[in-house]
């Protein structure tokens, strides 16, 4: 049976994560889940899990975070996903550096100083552009899958632009494009470098310093990866789970409470 010492959940807006660790920080368990409309019960369902593996959930902090971290009752704690996500891969990296995480519905860059502080952040929430989700849409327009539209923008050294900085009316550039005989991945790859000069600004925002680390679901797209370090210059860092830093971040924050 695995001991589980502190416990980290992080809501968001497409997917919901919980991560357990042992008492030095280590990721033992996570779960990671399709984001259910009504949260209450896909925490209970987590929690439940959790106390499967673990056997109890008698003494077992729980902090939460993420767009719906306010909706865990159990948790004793919410934290704002960039602190949390600040913590999460200083655990990992050990250093400081400009963290990039791309979710489903923002996008964020994050300064964190060589003691894994945060220093300074630029988030976009305000519009789909720049988000998972305007890879999303287009390549449901598109008709690629979505875990291909990575691979299919790179088969290609031509890039179409996009102009548009909208979702909404980037659609309907896309359709354009396609009506006028434009080949698919040549749209693909102009859409990834519409998404890529958008991050790109948030980061010259925030400042760029070395190295470029990457977190969120949409980082494991590897044109994503390709275009950032083409256009910033800079090698990027992975971890090992990119959609679970903010929830481990989480759970190493209810850790210290515990201790």
């Amino acid at each position: 049976m695995t001991k589980i010492n502190a416990l980290g959940i992080d809501v968001g807006s497409t997917t919901a994560k919980i991560v357990a660790v042992d008492a030095d920080g280590k990721m033992v368990w996570h779960l990671l889940e399709d984001a259910d409309p009504v949260i209450g019960n896909q925490v209970e369902y987590f929690l439940s899990q959790a106390q499967q593996v673990n056997g109890t959930m008698d003494g077992v902090p729980l902090v939460a975070t993420g767009y719906g971290r306010k909706l865990v009752h159990q948790a004793s704690r919410q934290i704002t996903e960039i602190t949390c996500h600040a913590r999460g891969i200083y655990h990992e990296f050990g250093h400081g550096g400009t963290l990039v995480d791309i979710g489903g519905q923002d996008s964020k860059v994050i300064g964190i100083s060589s003691s894994g502080k945060v220093i300074d952040f630029a988030m976009n929430d305000k519009c789909a552009a720049g988000t998972g989700r305007f890879l999303e849409n287009t390549a449901a327009r598109l008709r690629v899958p979505l875990q291909e539209i990575g691979q299919t923008a790179l088969s290609v050294d031509h890039e179409e632009s996009i102009s548009s900085t909208c979702t909404v009316f980037a659609e309907s550039e896309v359709i354009s494009l396609l009506a006028h005989g434009i080949a698919v991945p040549s749209i693909l790859r102009g859409l990834h470098r519409s998404l890529i000069k958008r991050i790109y600004a948030m980061i010259r925002t925030v400042g760029l310093t070395p190295p470029l680390m990457l977190s969120g679901g949409v980082v494991q797209n590897a044109a994503i990866r390709y275009m950032l370090e083409e256009e910033t210059g800079e090698m990027v860092m992975l971890p090992q789970h990119p959609q679970l830093m903010g929830a481990h971040g989480a759970a190493l924050f209810a850790l210290e409470a515990k201790e």
